[in-house]
């Protein structure tokens, strides 16, 4: 499948950054698909570099309990969407390097670390709901991973699956909004179905 890929993207020439988004929704296989990405950009020779959303999240003070519905917490302020449009969406062209906030889940917190760019190559950038208003321009290609929820709720941990009431009024709310508000199947650029 990432062979088919690289032949719909249009051949990267020197001096470019490609950046590549790969949105889908949780346990669609994002991560998975990014780890063949990077093997195949390794055998091209393509320099690279890749942005993991889920390690850019707030603490859980700021995401948990802040009198939003659940739904609402996690599509909006699970990420500091606007910060992140600014320092990270915005700069990745032009800078060599991002200090960017990482979350800790062990510590509930976040350490800012300094991230070294390509000149030239490709930014993959992996996350649910990529394609919200906010940083959707800046993309030169979006994949959106497909898979049903029945499948993508069996790939989570067991213990995870006995509060079933969590993905309901959690993450289940806030994917059908991001789904029919966003669209996000007829915005990408591939579908692939995981």
């Amino acid at each position: 499948m990432v062979h088919k890929l690289f032949d719909i993207i249009p051949s990267l020439s020197s001096n470019q950054l490609y950046i590549i988004g790969v949105d889908g929704l949780s346990r669609s296989g994002k991560t998975t698909f990014v780890n063949q990405l990077e093997k195949e950009l390794i055998k091209r020779g393509v320099d690279f570099c890749t942005f993991h959303m889920d390690n850019h999240i707030v603490k859980k003070n700021e995401r948990y309990q802040t009198g939003f519905e659940d739904w609402y917490e996690y599509y909006q302020l699970q990420w500091e969407v606007e910060w992140l449009r600014d320092h990270l969406f915005e700069k990745v062209r032009c800078s060599s390097h991002l200090t960017l906030p990482y979350y800790d889940n062990e510590s509930d917190d976040r350490e800012y670390r300094k991230v070294d760019l390509p000149n030239e190559g490709v930014i993959l950038i992996e996350g649910v709901f990529l394609q919200r208003k906010e940083w959707q321009p800046y993309f030169n290609h979006l994949i959106f991973l497909d898979c049903p929820r029945n499948r993508r709720f069996a790939r989570e941990d067991p213990s995870a699956q006995i509060n079933m009431e969590k993905f309901k009024e959690r993450y289940w709310k806030a994917e059908d909004y991001y789904l029919r508000n966003v669209k996000p199947r007829k915005s990408a650029n591939y579908i692939v179905n995981t």
